[in-house]
């Protein structure tokens, strides 16, 4: 892995994950009771043995920039911050970053930072976003690629074809080549969607990306998945998808953000997330996910339990999520919901349930 390099997707704003990321940036969401969502993709890298990672990010980066300084700067895997990179890492900078223009997707994320990613040195680039779950050694994939001499190499996995579109989907020939990539169908041909972590050669890309930028502002979607990805299939370059068979979950929108974390109550082997919330490792504890010990004289069910929350005794709390900070009071019941960080939930003079004013 000493010639790949990781480009991180983090600049979506996370509208669909409601007032989640109403104060915080959507990859600090946190998750699994242990880290936030872009730690998923960091110690990914990290475990794979890429050297480098290139963070891409515009909204609110500076609390994304600060988080990965405090909990991996110190890993093996060094994290560059872009245009920010030697700023961040002045001790006397203290104000704010300085503004970028804005980016219209994800292909122009690529084309913003090609100084820090295509630098000498980069054989492979490594497309990566910091709000994808899961647990993996690109090490198989780097195989492959290079073996097939494919162009691009892309992460698909089957699932259910009813949630196909919900996601990219593809369609393969016998030896797994990819004949068509197809975003959010409404009558999907094919149960294989792409998992939305791929490795292009630099070359090729860079090329691509030349040609697509040619076709002017309105000539195309500036998207990695809608754009470069047809264009190289359409243009007859090698594009290779590699099955991956392991937990893989897309976090983008609240239900998927709760159901995905009670899933890890029946399987927590399914996930070995990193630690990075400051508490200690979440454990199983009677039907529940729990950092920390689980509260006594609390009707606690089915639930995951972060650290720094607290449940107080005669509180219920069946099938939900309870972030850092909150606190449920005596006599309020939580059933199927997600309460959010530093949130303060009591039973009002009504004997109504509601948030601390």
């Amino acid at each position: 892995m000493h010639d790949v390099r990781a480009a991180l997707l983090a600049g979506g704003l996370g509208e669909r994950m409601g007032t989640l990321t109403a104060r915080t940036c959507k990859p600090l969401v946190p998750y699994a009771a242990s880290c936030r969502l872009v730690d998923f993709s960091v110690d990914n890298a990290l475990r794979s043995g890429i050297p480098e990672l290139v963070l891409m990010s515009l909204h609110r980066e500076r609390d994304l920039i600060d988080h990965l300084l405090r909990g991996w700067d110190d890993s093996p895997l060094k994290v560059h911050f872009g245009p920010h990179d030697d700023l961040v890492r002045d001790p006397s900078f203290t104000g704010p970053l300085p503004e970028r223009a804005p980016e219209l997707g994800t292909a122009d994320a690529l084309i913003a930072n090609a100084e820090y990613l295509f630098a000498p040195g980069a054989r492979d680039v490594l497309v990566q976003h910091a709000d994808h779950v899961y647990t993996y050694d690109y090490g198989d994939m780097l195989r492959a690629h290079r073996e097939s001499g494919a162009d691009v190499t892309i992460g698909v996995q089957a699932i259910e074809r009813r949630y196909v579109k919900l996601f990219g989907m593809v369609e393969v020939n016998d030896d797994l080549t990819v004949r068509r990539l197809v975003e959010k169908p409404p009558n999907p041909t094919s149960d294989l969607i792409f998992t939305a972590f791929c490795l292009f050669r630099v070359d090729t890309l860079v090329e691509v990306l030349a040609e697509l930028s040619a076709l002017g502002e309105d000539g195309w979607q500036h998207d990695i998945s809608r754009d470069v990805l047809p264009a190289m299939i359409a243009s007859g370059r090698k594009v290779l998808a590699h099955p991956i068979t392991g937990y893989w979950a897309d976090i983008g929108t609240v239900e998927r953000y709760h159901s995905g974390q009670l899933g890890l109550i029946d399987h927590p082997e399914t996930l070995n997330a990193p630690l990075t919330l400051g508490g200690p490792a979440p454990r199983r504890v009677d039907g529940n996910l729990v950092a920390g010990d689980l509260p006594t004289g609390a009707d606690v069910r089915s639930s995951v339990l972060f650290p720094g929350c607290a449940v107080e005794p005669g509180a219920v709390v069946h099938r939900s999520v309870v972030l850092p900070g909150a606190r449920i009071a005596a006599g309020v019941e939580v059933v199927d919901t997600v309460v959010e960080v530093d949130e303060h939930l009591h039973v009002n003079r009504h004997g109504i349930a509601d948030l601390e004013p």
